[in-house]
């Protein structure tokens, strides 16, 4: 397994919610073996629409909910560290929230697993440095989102 992922539910899920949460951890997966990274670790917190518009606010001064935000534990020009006890690298924390992802796959028109599995790898993807400020940098993160989605089988 090249990416062990440490998962936090701050809220009540149904059935069909924990159902879509079960695909973070074959998403990440194959992001990392898609990046060839080495063994990494990534911290996935699912959260309610109020706690994500709170860090929002706190960590990027936008005072509304969003769907996912990431929290990078190094920079782009930095050298990774290697916890030498887990023979990991920690990339960072990815905090989800669960009911915007419900509203964005009822507005795209599919599934809750495909949305969560894009928000976690869209996530991850930012914890690599990948960034959609510039319309060649979108386009490149979005194709890599959906070559890992389709390893996967999470489609459109």
């Amino acid at each position: 397994m090249k990416c062990k992922i440490e998962l936090n539910v701050e809220i009540t899920l149904t059935p069909d919610e924990q159902h879509a949460i079960n695909w973070v951890e074959a998403a990440l997966n194959r992001a990392a073996e898609v990046e060839e990274l080495p063994p990494v670790e990534v911290s996935v917190t699912i959260v309610d629409n109020e706690r994500i518009h709170q860090l929002n606010k706190e960590y990027r001064d936008v005072d509304r909910p969003t769907d996912v935000l990431s929290f990078p534990l190094w920079e782009p020009d930095e050298e990774w560290v290697i916890d030498e006890e887990e023979e990991r690298v920690a990339l960072g924390d990815i905090v989800i929230s669960l009911p915007k992802a419900k509203e964005q796959a009822e507005a795209y028109g599919h599934t809750l697993d495909r949305e969560v599995g894009f928000l976690a790898v869209h996530g991850f993807l930012h914890l690599l440095g990948y960034d959609h400020e510039t319309k060649e940098e979108e386009e490149e993160m979005f194709a890599k989102q959906e070559e890992i989605l389709s390893l996967v089988g999470l489609h459109r």
